[in-house]
């Protein structure tokens, strides 16, 4: 497959490195590297991409610390769906190890992979609590949704979906999954509770609650940290929290640090390979499989964009050096996380801390996958993670992907509008494929009555009536 979804011009690259270019080594650096350094420079080239086995070591480091508070938030969420936290604790790890690896052996790319806490929010909440999946079946559409995202990335097709998709929907359906998790993450700790009486039905909370207090001065803490740059702010934030709960919650149990990893859960049973292909197939399922491809599509490809450009991964025509590759370890992954009983997997933003910090190969997320497989010795810390420790976490990255409402054009205002339609409605029904649906129905009736219908396409107006005959025809759940 070609590249050309990933060009770059000349004038983003410069944009994206600038400041946070680290500086280049001396002339003398590759002569004076020790037999270790040489090898791995030959197998990673970081001499070639001005940097050095140092500047990769921290990179990789600086990422681990950026996206680590993974391990404690995802085994959290689908704790509440039924999933045992500790074995999830052990696939997050390991889905992170693998993805990262892969990405830095393969891609050679500074590219780290975790389990997405969006699409850890659609399974969790989404899936199995909001239409009654058993975990197994969530498993199987994980599952399926890597199988169908490898096949679009090694065939050329995801080029088709770009361009097919509408942007506005596309990006107003991740505005609407930080808003999901927002309203995740309030709830949680009783800031926003269902409104037993007449009226919206959502009402404020606890607000002096010990759970709801710690929550809000954990993500005031989250955006002074972050502003400051301190590495692993989240985590600092997340282990603050958790030893105030562990001191003053009678809720909050130390059970130890040192386990040695199993996929044992409570009932006798192993998670490993506990996908239920049969019932994930089932047509009731499929849209959600379809909306976790879109989803993963259009996460993957922004993230990869702007964390190579950022590392100045450019070939002379501006094109990202291996992007299909790096897609491909993505999906990959997530195939990978359902066996092992995780989440699906994506491309961290937070890989851009690492570069910044002066990573520019695939050595940086190799360190960094090595990192997560030591960390799967450590299981019993994730019962040690009170919901007002990891909610902090959540609520701060669903405000940073409200930031994909600056990418709606309000010059092609239906476009933009339906986008939004497609975010609102996600939240307020608490449903990402109704919200996508309604995002799509709304284009191209939009589109019709302003006269723009050449704007349209096959693929969107095919998508729009199946989703909208889905859902007429009572088969949404």
């Amino acid at each position: 497959m070609a590249d050309n979804d990933y060009a770059i011009t000349p004038l983003e690259a410069a944009s994206t490195t600038g400041a946070n270019a680290a500086p280049a080594p001396s002339p003398s650096a590759a002569a004076q590297q020790s037999p270790l350094a040489r090898r791995l420079d030959a197998r990673f080239g970081f001499t070639r991409h001005n940097s050095s086995l140092r500047q990769e070591a921290v990179g990789g480091i600086t990422t681990f610390l950026a996206m680590v508070y993974a391990v404690f938030v995802v085994p959290g969420m689908l704790g509440k769906a039924g999933f045992d936290p500790g074995v999830v604790f052990i696939a997050v790890c390991l889905t992170s190890a693998f993805g990262s690896l892969l990405m830095g052996l393969w891609a050679n790319l500074p590219i780290a992979i975790g389990c997405a806490i969006s699409l850890t929010a659609f399974t969790a909440f989404d899936l199995v609590l909001g239409k009654g999946l058993s975990p197994g079946v969530a498993l199987g559409a994980i599952f399926l949704m890597g199988v169908v995202f490898t096949g679009i990335s090694v065939t050329g097709v995801r080029s088709w979906i770009l361009r097919t998709l509408p942007a506005g929907v596309a990006h107003g359906t991740g505005v609407g999954i930080g808003l999901f998790l927002l309203l995740i993450a309030a709830n949680s700790v009783g800031l926003v509770v269902r409104n037993p009486g007449p009226g919206l039905p959502v009402s404020l909370g606890a607000l002096g609650s010990l759970p709801a207090l710690l929550s809000v001065a954990g993500l005031a803490a989250i955006f002074g940290l972050e502003r400051r740059r301190v590495p692993g702010a989240i985590l600092l934030v997340i282990l603050a929290l958790s030893a105030i709960g562990l001191m003053f919650d009678p809720a909050v149990h130390f059970t130890g640090i040192v386990a040695l990893p199993s996929f044992g859960r409570a009932d006798g049973s192993s998670a490993f390979g506990a996908i239920d292909l049969k019932g994930a197939l089932s047509a009731a399922v499929i849209p959600s499989v379809l909306a976790l491809v879109m989803t993963a599509v259009f996460d993957a490809t922004g993230t990869i964009r702007a964390v190579a450009g950022q590392a100045n991964q450019l070939d002379d025509k501006g094109q990202i050096i291996n992007g299909s590759k790096a897609l491909t370890s993505d999906s990959v992954s997530s195939i990978f996380s359902s066996l092992v009983g995780g989440a699906p997997a994506a491309a961290y933003i937070e890989s851009a801390a690492g570069v910044a910090a002066g990573a520019r190969t695939g050595l940086a997320p190799t360190i960094t996958g090595l990192l997560f497989l030591a960390l799967i010795f450590l299981s019993p810390l994730a019962g040690l993670v009170p919901a007002y420790a990891t909610a902090p976490a959540l609520m701060y990255v669903g405000l940073l992907m409200l930031g994909s409402i600056s990418r709606l054009h309000m010059d092609d205002m239906v476009d933009a509008m339906s986008g939004l339609a497609c975010a609102v409605f996600i939240v307020l029904t608490c449903n990402i494929v109704t919200g996508i649906m309604i995002g799509f129905c709304t284009l191209v009736i939009g589109r019709v009555f302003a006269g723009e219908w050449r704007k349209l396409n096959i693929g969107t107006v095919a998508i729009a009536a199946a989703l909208a005959a889905f859902y007429l025809g009572g088969w949404a759940i």
